[in-house]
């Protein structure tokens, strides 16, 4: 109960304080041209490098916290609340950030009215993007399985043949091979789980880390702090949660320490490089030329289509119908609130971001 108390005044915190800091932020300049001011967004850039950079470290070393915080373990009940509105952050960041982003850019009137006018490229792009998101999954999971059952199998053939050099007599070595078979399809079944977790958080890392280079590299090459300065607290607080959902992931994909870290320092540092590029870059960079748009918009309504298909399918579909969740209506009602809770903040901070 104490961990639950913790843990509700910590998002006490992170929802109230976080988003009125950006708000106040936001008011306290009447409207006014945009103003360049090199020297001022440079430490503002470097401030949001940092900012964001702890953040989503913090936010995907929390749910793999889990294995030393047993209030945080895949096994409690706190774990699919914290799934569930890390999950609506990021079907937010889809629908309210990326995908309207990307209509903008390839529905300007810069581009050329051959082709981008005449056909609605940035929904048909998001449509293939989340049917091949369904394509990889399907096909990444069938392979997984397939690969570990045939080596599953050839180690049960060898183990039944050590059995039968063993055994006394036919009966023996036929009842050894009943209990090997059994325990065999035990293991492939959370085998085959464990695969789909893993197919999951690479698929679904592939989907943010899109998004996050983009981001990162339009604050970048930014000149005014007007626009800087409240993208800081909205991106921190994106990026902590996208983190958190990424983190319960990788938590239940059960990868090797290795793996674990490598995932997670590759999530932390994509908007901090693509923030680094952007300032590398900002001299010569254009972000209304038609190039940049068409870039820009491509690759945005892709991430979309990722960002959207995970959410919905991989993270929500699999947690709302997991069995634990349907016995329980507390848990429900929480997962219900918390996937509100999640996406209505991400959804306000499109005011800002």
């Amino acid at each position: 109960m104490k961990n639950l108390q913790k843990l509700a005044f910590f998002f006490f915190f992170i929802l109230v304080i976080t988003p009125t800091l950006v708000f106040g932020e936001c008011k306290c300049e009447p409207e006014e041209e945009e103003v360049i001011d090199k020297d001022q967004a440079r430490r503002y850039k470097i401030a949001a490098l940092a900012s964001i950079l702890i953040a989503g470290a913090i936010g995907v070393c929390i749910p793999v916290l889990g294995k030393t915080i047993p209030a945080l373990s895949p096994d409690k009940d706190i774990f699919f609340l914290i799934k569930a509105f890390a999950a609506g952050v990021i079907l937010s960041t889809g629908f309210i950030h990326v995908l309207p982003d990307a209509f903008e850019k390839l529905s300007s009137d810069s581009l050329p009215e051959n082709p981008w006018q005449n056909f609605p490229f940035t929904g048909f792009i998001a449509m293939l993007s989340a049917i091949g998101t369904l394509m990889v999954d399907s096909f990444a999971t069938s392979y997984y399985k397939k690969l570990h059952f045939n080596k599953a199998q050839t180690q049960n053939i060898g183990d039944e043949e050590k059995d039968g050099e063993h055994a006394g007599h036919v009966h023996v070595h036929t009842h050894a091979t009943h209990g090997h078979s059994h325990g065999a399809h035990v293991d492939n079944l959370g085998s085959a789980e464990l695969l789909r977790h893993r197919v999951i958080a690479q698929v679904l890392e592939l989907g943010i880390v899109v998004h996050s280079v983009i981001i990162g590299i339009s604050l970048g090459a930014s000149e005014s702090p007007k626009t800087i300065r409240p993208l800081i607290g909205a991106l921190t607080f994106h990026q902590f949660f996208e983190g958190m959902g990424l983190g319960g992931c990788i938590t239940q994909a059960n990868f090797k320490s290795r793996a674990v870290a490598i995932m997670g320092l590759f999530f932390a540092l994509t908007t901090p490089i693509g923030i680094a590029i952007g300032m590398g870059i900002s001299s010569g960079y254009d972000e209304d030329s038609k190039n940049a748009m068409i870039v820009e918009g491509v690759f945005n309504a892709a991430s979309a289509g990722i960002l959207i298909y995970m959410s919905l399918v991989d993270l929500l579909a699999a947690d709302f119908m997991n069995p634990r969740m349907q016995n329980s209506s507390n848990l429900q009602l929480g997962a219900n609130v918390a996937l509100l809770l999640g996406a209505g903040c991400m959804s306000v901070l499109a005011k800002w971001a």
